[in-house]
């Protein structure tokens, strides 16, 4: 006998909003690509939605290749990411791992004064006195004023919780130090949350523009976000800015904003399905116990 499932009205408008929010999410990345690849003369003609390249050139892209702006902005986002990542792990473990224990002297109220910072701060022209006056215009400023998230802090204080204290006391019964038991025990055991954590901060620090904008005066330390709002922006590229001779033709310009967006989120699309697989279970053991 063949067991039909029954299809219930909640399933077909949960399965009807998911295709939206899907399409919604998928669609502006689609339109982006194929007018990053379109022929420049035919999409300026164009009007309305875009299913498909227009056409096909990749001129935008070896433009954009060339221009010393985007190669500055591709190294100094790669420098933020890769230090300003294993800045905000060495910090976000050394707290978590103070937090999650058990026995800690007022552990409980240096949580509630951890998750304060989350609703409250001493906003935006006070932040920005206090962090130009100590780290002035340099790439610390990206670096170190974001060297804890106070949600992921929370997310890996929660899995090192979550790992059994006779685990750790009798590491430390065999003469384990306080890193030892950090460093060979609990962080081996939480690789699915280091590696979430890992995604958040890298990608923060990858669309990162807003602290560059206002820190930075040294075009040689902007990301690459700083050069691609710059772009984006300009209704032309500009060759003292930009490093380009963009006299080519006023078509093309609006291509290779496309294409300038592109380049900055194929890499992103490339780590992800990588550590897609720990990203569920990271964020889970995280959050299962308080």
């Amino acid at each position: 006998m063949v067991n039909r499932k029954k299809i219930s009205i909640f399933d077909v408008v949960n399965y009807v909003m998911l295709t939206m929010l899907c399409v919604t999410t998928l669609y502006p990345v689609l339109y982006v690509l194929f007018a990053s690849i379109s022929d420049p003369a035919l999409f300026q003609a164009h009007r309305g939605v875009l299913l498909k390249p227009l056409g096909f050139t990749i001129e935008a892209y070896r433009l954009v290749m060339k221009t010393p702006a985007v190669t500055t902005g591709y190294l100094n986002t790669l420098f933020y990411v890769i230090v300003g990542t294993s800045i905000n792990l060495f910090m976000t473990s050394l707290g978590a791992y103070v937090l999650a224990q058990k026995d800690l002297y007022l552990g409980k109220i240096l949580t509630l004064i951890v998750i304060f910072t989350m609703q409250f701060s001493g906003g935006l022209i006070p932040t920005y006195w206090v962090v130009s006056s100590l780290l002035g215009t340099s790439r610390l400023t990206l670096l170190l004023p974001t060297a804890i998230t106070t949600t992921n802090l929370i997310i890996m204080r929660t899995s090192f919780a979550a790992i059994p204290s006779s685990l750790m006391e009798s590491a430390k019964i065999d003469g384990a130090s306080e890193v030892h038991v950090l460093t060979k025990i609990i962080l081996p055991l939480v690789k699915p949350t280091i590696a979430v954590m890992a995604l958040y901060y890298g990608v923060a620090h990858w669309n990162q523009w807003f602290q560059a904008l206002i820190y930075l005066r040294d075009r040689d330390f902007f990301p690459l976000q700083l050069f691609l709002r710059e772009i984006v922006l300009q209704s032309r590229l500009d060759e003292a800015n930009m490093g380009i001779d963009i006299d080519v033709s006023a078509d093309i310009g609006q291509i290779i904003k496309y294409a300038t967006i592109m380049v900055s989120i194929i890499p992103v699309f490339c780590i992800y399905p990588f550590i897609q697989k720990f990203f569920v279970k990271g964020v889970m053991i995280g959050a299962i116990k308080g």
